[in-house]
C-alpha cells in the first residue's frame, strides 16, 4: 500500500486527483491540502510514500516545497503549465502530469512510482554511520553542518533553527526536530525541552535549570530534567 497525499490550491483539481487516488488499488489517501504549508506541518509527524503537488500556488510553490522537503517521498507534479517540466526533472520527481490529465495518465505515473519502490525494496540500503556532520537544505542550498560546531537546535512549527559557534545567524531548514534528533549522535546531543536540543560538549554554564549559551537561556523542562540530571551526575566533581 502506497500512502499518498495531494496538494493543490484549486478545489476542482484537488478533488480530481484525490478521486483518482481513492479509486486506485494500492493507493491510500492520507491527506489532502489546499496549501503546502499545511502539508509541510503534516509531514513533520507523518510518513508518506508519494506526494501529488501542484506547482503554481500562493505562499510556496510546488517547486519550492519540493526543494525544501526532506528526501524520502516520491513526487509527481500536477500543473497546467508545461514550461515547468525541465525544472521538475532537475528535482528528480517521478513524473509530470499536465492538467487536465486523464485517469490513464494518472495510472501511468503511479506505475512508475510502484516500480521504483519495488526496486528500492529489493536493493538493500547501505547505511554508513556518521558522527561528524550532516547536510541540511537551507535557502535553496545544501549546507554541511559539523556536529562539533553546533551549540543548540531550536524546533519551530515547520522548521528547525541550528545555532552554531561560527555564525551569528542560525541555519533555517524545513524539517522536524524529531527527525533531526534521530540523525544526531546520542552521546553528544540531548533533547532538554520540547523545542530544544543541546550539544552536551558545548555546555559551559547552567543557571536555575537553564543552559546558558552567551545571552541565550535554554530551559530544561520537567519532562527531560531527570535524564539531564543523570548526565550532570556522571560529570560532576
Amino acid at each position: 500500500m502506497i500512502t499518498t497525499i495531494a496538494i493543490d490550491d484549486e478545489p476542482l483539481a484537488l478533488q480530481l486527483v484525490t478521486g483518482y487516488i481513492e479509486k486506485t488499488p494500492g493507493l491510500k489517501l492520507a491527506g489532502k491540502f489546499d496549501n503546502p504549508l499545511d502539508a509541510a506541518e503534516f509531514l513533520t509527524e507523518s510518513r508518506v510514500d508519494l506526494i501529488f503537488v501542484d506547482i503554481q500556488m500562493p505562499d510556496l510553490s510546488g517547486i519550492e516545497f519540493t526543494r525544501l522537503m526532506e528526501k524520502g517521498p516520491k513526487v509527481i507534479f500536477t500543473t497546467a503549465f508545461e514550461k515547468y517540466a525541465l525544472e521538475g526533472y532537475k528535482l528528480e520527481i517521478v513524473d509530470y502530469l499536465l492538467k487536465p490529465f486523464s485517469y490513464e495518465e494518472f495510472l501511468t505515473a503511479v506505475h512508475k512510482v510502484q516500480k521504483l519502490l519495488r526496486l528500492e525494496q529489493k536493493t538493500p540500503a547501505r547505511v554508513d554511520v556518521n558522527n561528524e556532520f550532516l547536510f541540511l537544505k537551507s535557502d535553496y542550498k545544501i549546507k554541511r553542518i559539523n556536529f562539533n560546531d553546533i551549540l543548540y537546535i531550536e524546533g519551530l512549527k515547520d522548521y528547525v533553527k541550528v545555532y552554531t559557534q561560527n555564525s551569528l545567524k542560525p541555519v533555517l531548514s524545513l524539517a522536524s526536530l524529531k527527525l533531526l534528533e534521530s540523525k544526531l549522535p546520542e552521546n553528544k546531543f540531548m533533547r532538554v525541552h520540547r523545542s530544544f536540543i543541546v550539544n552536551l560538549e558545548k555546555i559551559d554554564t547552567i543557571e536555575r535549570s537553564r543552559i546558558v549559551f552567551g545571552k541565550e537561556y535554554i530551559p530544561v523542562s520537567d519532562q527531560y530534567k531527570e535524564k539531564f540530571q543523570v548526565f550532570l551526575d556522571k560529570n560532576f566533581l
